[in-house]
């Protein structure tokens, strides 16, 4: 059995037993996490197909560790305007172990080691820093004010974003989260194209 599931912006063929390496989650090492965007179930040739997600279908893991990938140069350069820029990169990821797959209508229990309501919250949680402009110290002060995913972080105003930048004692308040709303529906859309074309055009998060 294996299935096609959205994780944290990405889509992955998993199966039982399997290690995947995805975008940065907010759960602890050893925590359980729950994925319900299952787009395709295979059970011994019987496929199902969701519109777009399967209701009631999950994929159940268990945080291994967090760690960075290898790095990788970022070089960008407009024709006829003299910029360019050359920046290192290594993304944040976590390795996740696949404990199960729960198809429509199974029975789900949860670890009694996580309560529920951090179940959910790991379950709704995105890696932030995929937005252009917000690093792991911002990620971490707007997860401290509620904003967790993609799709809370599109419905915040940037005069709200930015007094919530302000009034952080991290050092984050010359950042300008203008365009991270933008990003953010992009990446809650799974639109991950459109999301670098557009980051193409900014710089730090900022439109040039």
């Amino acid at each position: 059995m294996y299935a096609i599931v959205e994780i944290a912006g990405q889509q992955f063929k998993v199966s039982k037993d399997q290690k995947v390496f995805v975008h940065r989650l907010a759960a602890e090492e050893g925590n359980k996490v729950s994925f319900d965007k299952v787009m395709l179930l295979d059970d011994n040739g019987t496929v199902t197909i969701g519109a777009p997600a399967i209701e009631g279908a999950s994929v159940e893991a268990k945080v291994l560790q967090h760690l960075k990938g290898d790095k990788v140069i970022v070089f960008k350069k407009k024709r006829r305007k003299g910029y360019k820029k050359k920046n290192g990169h290594r993304q944040s990821l976590t390795q996740i172990l696949v404990e199960g797959i729960l198809a429509s209508g199974t029975k789900k229990t949860t670890a009694k080691s996580e309560s529920p309501k951090a179940a959910k919250a790991t379950k709704s949680a995105d890696d932030l820093t995929l937005i252009e402009g917000v690093g792991p110290v911002a990620a971490e002060v707007l997860a401290a004010a509620g904003i967790t995913s993609f799709a809370k972080l599109a419905k915040t105003k940037a005069d709200d974003l930015k007094s919530i930048l302000e009034a952080s004692e991290a050092k984050v308040s010359h950042l300008d989260p203008t365009t991270w709303a933008q990003q953010a529906q992009l990446a809650a859309d799974g639109k991950m194209d459109e999301l670098k074309k557009l980051q193409d055009e900014l710089n730090g998060g900022k439109a040039i």
